[in-house]
């Protein structure tokens, strides 16, 4: 499967590449009020309001500043998910994929399943890449 390697901090995520958009510099956000601590707000993507995810803060880790956008097609809506850094397109097998822990935990899970299902299956798609499988991709690559 192909994946869109990026970097948030320390840790690497892969993102299947079939629900990826197009890679942009940061855009303004705007805050929204009562989202969730891992939504940065609302940016204008492509002339339309989208919301901006931070993927460290999916990661329960600190909120960052974004290096990257990765646009994301969710159904027939669109979310941005701010990392710091874009590795490129890797390929992954099936299994190795699964074998990846997800990026989102279990209370993450439920708290964006009720606001958004359609978004939920996407970031589920998602996965931390550890340090020993990043090695052997940039062997490949």
């Amino acid at each position: 499967m192909r994946v869109l390697l990026t970097q948030v901090g320390a840790r690497y995520c892969a993102v299947p590449i079939e629900h990826v958009v197009e890679i942009l510099r940061p855009l303004p956000v705007e805050p929204l009020s009562h989202a969730l601590p891992f939504v940065l707000g609302a940016a204008v993507i492509r002339g339309a309001a989208t919301p901006v995810l931070d993927a460290g803060g999916l990661m329960g880790g600190a909120l960052h500043s974004p290096g990257r956008f990765v646009a994301l097609k969710i159904g027939a809506r669109a979310a941005a998910l701010a990392v710091d850094a874009v590795i490129g397109v890797r390929v992954l097998s099936e299994s190795a994929l699964e074998q990846l822990p997800p990026l989102l935990d279990s209370a993450q899970l439920a708290s964006i399943g009720v606001l958004d299902s359609n978004l939920l299956v996407v970031l589920r798609c998602a996965r931390l890449v550890p340090d020993e499988l990043w090695a052997a991709l940039e062997k490949v690559a």
